[in-house]
């Protein structure tokens, strides 16, 4: 299984920060030449570039058969009823397309723990939905998850989980809690560049504001990695495990080993890229490589 509920994902999908800050008009021309390449599905962030269900609404209308994934729309963001509102409007909308993930980040409005303000939302959306008049579109949710309480959440009342910055040894674990049954999507950074210094420092740039945050590094040490290791910037074997780099063969032969530990699907995220320059070149590269031919 490579989708949600009847939905085809594919195996693998794009993830990216860059159309954050696109302007509009190349916006549509990069999702368009993503779809003729093959693409099925395109994971988008919620930073503050641009407001989560918009920007997944305007992607959609520049489509016609890709999915857009909310890799996330945070919790606090917005009430639970207009995410209810946005999300089923897509549904309806662009049946089969859109998926909505959900996760604890930004800015709290409330002193509660990610667990509990994970579940109170989603009981606010089922409320909702049980006095919503309106015809019902098959809306999809994921939860972004990495322990095991939030993964058991994610089975149990949602489709499945996303999870992000992960190593191999970790999506096995996912898939442990999850069951069989529950979709695991998977993102993980690439970095092409073959030569081990400037790709072990420029995954270290990369890697920098996570290494720091509590939650982050919470999930390192759970993974087995020790203080020592996330500090100064991450040991070799930490980032060589969480950025894989080199050539086009071992790039797709690292994220293959997540199809194989569990993953259903694998949202790849080409990191090292230049200010102001596209990531487009290595996703043309990593369609050649990784999606089946027309």
């Amino acid at each position: 299984m490579s989708g949600i509920d009847g939905m085809d994902l594919g195996t693998y999908g794009i993830y990216t920060f860059d159309f954050e800050h696109q302007p509009a008009a190349r916006l549509r021309e990069s999702a368009q030449e993503l779809e003729e390449l093959g693409w099925r599905a395109l994971w988008i962030p919620e930073l503050l570039g641009r407001e989560a269900l918009t920007h997944a609404g305007f992607l959609l209308a520049c489509t016609e058969r890709m999915s857009v994934v909310n890799g996330i729309a945070r919790i606090w963001s917005r009430e639970s009823r207009w995410t209810y509102g946005a999300a089923l409007l897509l549904a309806d909308a662009y049946p089969d397309r859109h998926v909505l993930g959900l996760g604890f980040g930004g800015k709290q409005r409330s002193a509660a723990k990610p667990l509990a303000a994970m579940a109170g939302y989603l009981d606010e959306l089922d409320a909702i939905e049980t006095v919503n008049p309106l015809p019902k579109a098959p809306m999809r949710r994921i939860l972004a998850a990495y322990g095991p309480k939030m993964l058991q959440l994610a089975r149990d009342r949602a489709a499945g989980a996303q999870t992000y910055h992960v190593n191999v040894a970790h999506t096995a674990q996912a898939r442990e809690v999850l069951g069989p049954d529950a979709f695991l999507g998977v993102e993980h950074p690439v970095l092409f560049e073959s030569d081990p210094v400037r790709a072990r420092a420029m995954a270290r740039e990369h890697l920098r504001p996570y290494l720091g945050a509590p939650y982050n590094v919470a999930k390192f040490r759970r993974l087995g990695y020790s203080e020592e290791e996330i500090a100064g910037g991450g040991s070799d074997r930490l980032v060589d495990d969480f950025v894989f780099w080199g050539d086009l063969d071992a790039i797709a032969r690292k994220l293959h080993a997540h199809v194989d530990a569990g993953a259903d699907h694998v949202a790849v995220q080409v990191v090292g890229i230049e200010p102001g320059e596209s990531a487009m070149p290595h996703w043309r590269r990593l369609a050649d490589a990784l999606l089946p031919s027309s």
